[in-house]
């Protein structure tokens, strides 16, 4: 369990309950409901839920928020609304829930069309695209003669009798940790191996063993594509959604913008150490 908040600071981050929440007790009439008891969760342990805590950390949020309770009637009886601190704090975070909320809305109402989503997909096609994969083995000697001498071994196979002797020459000659499963380094993605490695083996065709040793910072490499997937194309319907949130920020980024400008255009605006004020004041 995280450090509990302060007091101060579990007094504002509680806020009024759902009547629909479960309640779990009441201090002098004003309930504890689960609604409360996740708000602490979240602030105290953020990604963690009430109920899925064990009892005794149930019980420790429950005392927290009875003090909470307790904490606000005494404050309240001390005379901290009329605090000019308080005040303060108070107008400060009414402004700022003010304008978060109205942000939020304005997002919310930022609207893209799935015409516009399709443009998009159509336009950046590129975007979209699982890349080419490839099942790689390999071999991993340290010099390379020796390299060199197990492609002399495998130039002149083909097909299953050039898979089953790489596997064999791997599990035989291979200082590297796939030498036991046979070199089998399993399919891969372009940038997933350091760059001497991905230039060779992407640029092989199925079937083939490299043609010359492969240096890399772990030694010499022999290397046999054993398979390969061609990129492909994600198709329209997976990729909207992605596509939707995309289009939604930027026009809400555009939209802010533009609006930013009228209002500024419509204020009188003067900041200390300039000139001129902007904005026409009417």
């Amino acid at each position: 369990m995280k450090k509990a908040l302060s007091a101060s600071a579990l007094i504002l981050a509680i806020g009024l309950s759902p009547v629909w929440a479960d309640v779990l007790g009441s201090v002098n009439g004003k309930p504890i409901t689960t609604e409360d008891a996740e708000i602490y969760v979240a602030q105290t342990q953020p990604g963690a839920s009430y109920d899925a805590l064990p009892e005794d950390q149930k019980k420790m949020i429950t005392d927290r928020l009875v003090e909470r309770l307790l904490f606000i009637d005494q404050a309240k009886k001390d005379g901290m609304e009329k605090d000019p601190e308080y005040q303060k704090l108070l107008k400060r975070d009414k402004d700022e829930l003010l304008v978060r909320t109205w942000i939020t809305r304005q997002f919310e109402n930022t609207v893209v069309s799935d015409s516009e989503a399709k443009a998009y997909y159509d336009k950046h096609a590129e975007e979209f695209q699982i890349p080419k994969q490839v099942h790689a083995r390999h071999i991993l000697v340290k010099t390379k003669e020796e390299a060199q001498k197990l492609i002399d071994e495998l130039k002149n196979l083909k097909g299953d009798a050039l898979k089953q002797k790489f596997i064999e020459l791997a599990k035989a000659h291979s200082t590297g940790p796939t030498g036991p499963k046979g070199g089998d380094l399993g399919l891969f993605g372009p940038g997933q191996m350091v760059k001497p490695f991905n230039d060779a083996v992407f640029a092989m065709k199925k079937g083939e063993v490299s043609s010359e040793p492969v240096k890399t910072q772990f030694g010499y490499h022999v290397i046999y594509a054993e398979d390969m997937k061609p990129a492909k194309a994600i198709p329209y319907e997976e990729a909207k959604e992605r596509i939707m949130a995309v289009l939604k920020q930027k026009s809400f980024s555009a939209k802010m913008a533009k609006l930013a400008e009228a209002l500024k255009a419509k204020a009188k605006v003067v900041i200390s150490g300039e000139n001129n004020a902007s904005g026409s004041g009417n």
